[in-house]
C-alpha cells in the first residue's frame, strides 16, 4: 500500500477544511470520528453512497488535513485531527459540529 500524504499543521488550509465539511456525508464521516473512542476503519461508516464515492470522500477529509488515515493490513484507520485543527482555527470544529447537530 502506497503511503498516505497528508498536510502539515502549518499546511492545514481553512478554505479546504470549509470545502470538505461542506459535504453533508463528508460531515457525518467527521461527527462519527468526534464522537469514536479510537481509530475506526472505512468500513465501519454508515454512510449512504457506495465504496468508491466513500473512498473519495475520505481522500477529501484527509488532503483538507481532517482526518488522519493510516494503513493496517487492508485496511485504512481513520482519526479525527481535533488537535491540529484546533490549533490552526481555534474553535472552528466544534462551531461547526455544534451547528451540524441542530
Amino acid at each position: 500500500m502506497t503511503e498516505l500524504l497528508h498536510p502539515t499543521r502549518d499546511e492545514i488550509d481553512l478554505s479546504a477544511v470549509l470545502h470538505a465539511l461542506s459535504d453533508p456525508v463528508r460531515l457525518s464521516m467527521v461527527r462519527y470520528l468526534a464522537t469514536a473512542p479510537d481509530e475506526r476503519s472505512c468500513r465501519s461508516f454508515d454512510v449512504p453512497v457506495t465504496k468508491s464515492t466513500c473512498t473519495h470522500h475520505f481522500k477529501v477529509l484527509r488532503e483538507a488535513g481532517v482526518i488522519r488515515q493510516r494503513p493496517e493490513g487492508t485496511s485504512r484507520m481513520n482519526t479525527l485531527r481535533e488537535e491540529d485543527l484546533e490549533a490552526r482555527f481555534p474553535g472552528l470544529l466544534d462551531s461547526i459540529l455544534a451547528a451540524a447537530a441542530v
